[in-house]
């Protein structure tokens, strides 16, 4: 079984494929200044299972579009967003976030939780910028640095595996530097990471083991999430998710 689908598999059941909260994706919103309008067109890039797309379509007046490239995903949150009662206002897409089709000036709001690492926060917020419409709202969550010091091993393992890691002030001036106004920042906490996705995912551990036999493919990919896990256990004060709210200049 290929790595991808041995990813897809570990995950495709989980609420979240990164860490998050719906407290959080609430306060995300209420900085956007979007609550109360009505008739939204918002995209979720890279949306995974539906944990924000939910969140998005019980709070705002809005019709979805949400994007990824796994099937596997949109099915399953397809049956989320049936069984949430919200179906009606979500649109799967399976693309990759860099071949979008969105028109130009088209959408309200984009959204991406977690995901917009795959391409690079800079490149995303550049190329995804076209299709807001002026005044339109960006909303993501990046992995940011919490100090300007922090220790070597940790600042080693991510500038390895993310090299685009930074602070929340860098990531500000590229929002400023590409044609965006910061409405607000929110580092995500401990629990969004701990008791949201990590323990879960420990919990499924075992049965995934058990249904790969034991590979050494299956193996390694826990023995590398494993990793990871023990390193943000240690150095959880240096290193979060960064929630940057923005809002589209004109040209």
């Amino acid at each position: 079984m290929a790595d991808i689908e041995l990813l897809l598999d570990l995950h495709k059941n989980a609420a979240r494929q990164g860490p998050g909260g719906e407290a959080e994706t609430r306060l995300a919103i209420a900085m956007s200044g979007l609550s109360g309008r009505r008739h939204l067109k918002i995209a979720d890039i890279g949306c995974g299972t539906g944990a924000s797309a939910i969140t998005l379509a019980k709070s705002l007046h809005a019709d979805i579009a949400v994007v990824d490239f796994l099937p596997g995903f949109l099915k399953e949150l397809e049956r989320r967003a049936k069984a949430e009662g919200v179906s009606g206002q979500i649109t799967t897409l399976a693309a990759s976030m860099d071949a979008l089709t969105f028109e130009p000036s088209s959408l309200d709001a984009i959204w991406s939780e977690g995901a917009i690492y795959n391409i690079g926060f800079g490149r995303g917020i550049r190329s995804w910028r076209q299709f807001l419409k002026p005044g339109g709202v960006l909303a993501v969550s990046e992995l940011t640095w919490l100090s300007k010091e922090r220790p070597a091993e940790l600042e080693d393992h991510w500038s390895r595996e993310y090299p685009e890691v930074d602070t929340a002030s860098a990531k500000m001036a590229l929002l400023e530097a590409h044609g965006y106004t910061p409405l607000g920042y929110l580092p995500l906490p401990v629990t969004c990471w701990l008791d949201n996705y990590y323990r879960p995912m420990q919990a499924r551990f075992e049965a995934f083991l058990a249904k790969h036999d034991g590979s050494a493919a299956a193996r390694a990919l826990i023995a590398a999430e494993q990793s990871e896990i023990d390193l943000y256990e240690r150095f959880s004060a240096f290193v979060s998710y960064g929630y940057y709210v923005a809002r589209k200049l004109p040209d």
